[in-house]
């Protein structure tokens, strides 16, 4: 029987971070509040549950999930290079609507499917998702719907289309952002924007066009305060 907490509640939140933390590491899958849509996810390294996430949305594995990460540092330990261009997105858009596609680092003991050696990774906008995966740590987490429907914009759309195989779920009301986040492929020379979504190409042209500025030892590229 799947549970349902109310987050915008702080005896909910409690309740409901604590029951959703609970079953990552049973490795059941959750659905929790992002910055853009609502999302289905479960620990980044339980193969297992990776598939199951997979299977709820009646997915293959030639299409594997993002992961959502806590902070712009983590990236650094999950991707095996991350490029200057790569940085400065990170820097500009983390936490936000971007997910950034890397080369993985080879010594990684997960499997989110056919990724060909890639992961794409986003730190959302939202503190719910934030709370849990500082909690969890990495999380595969993918839009909460079946495939070829629309992406759940309330706990209740995504509750009716993924019911019982989601053990628990996260609501923190209604997403105020109807698109998914925008996709930047940085595993190359230049970067390729894959998808457009909540973020615009002239923003991203932007932050790439303007001029880079020093770092400081407290501040290393690609990490956040």
């Amino acid at each position: 029987m799947s549970e349902r907490y109310d987050c915008t509640d702080p005896t909910g939140r409690a309740e409901g971070m604590a029951a959703a933390g609970a079953a990552i590491r049973r490795g059941q899958i959750i659905v929790l509040p992002t910055d853009t849509v609502y999302g289905v996810g479960c620990d980044a390294f339980d193969a297992d549950a990776v598939a199951a996430v997979l299977a709820a949305k009646g997915r293959g594995r030639d299409m594997p999930p993002p992961v959502l990460i806590p902070t712009a540092r983590t990236a650094h330990g999950l991707a095996a290079q991350v490029p200057d261009h790569a940085n400065t997105l990170m820097e500009q858009f983390w936490p936000g609507p971007l997910t950034v596609i890397l080369m993985a680092q080879t010594s990684l003991h997960w499997d989110l499917g056919d990724t060909n050696g890639t992961v794409a990774l986003r730190v959302p906008d939202n503190p719910i998702a934030l709370e849990l995966l500082g909690d969890i740590g990495p999380m595969a987490v993918t839009s909460a719907n079946t495939t070829g429907a629309p992406a759940a914009r309330s706990l209740d759309e995504a509750q009716q289309m993924l019911g019982e195989s989601v053990a628990v779920y996260l609501d923190g009301g209604p997403s105020v952002e109807n698109a998914p986040s925008t996709i930047v492929d940085c595993t190359g020379e230049f970067p390729v924007t894959l998808r457009l979504g909540a973020l615009a190409q002239s923003d991203i042209d932007a932050a790439l066009a303007a001029p880079s500025q020093p770092q400081s030892p407290e501040h290393p590229p690609g990490a956040t305060s």
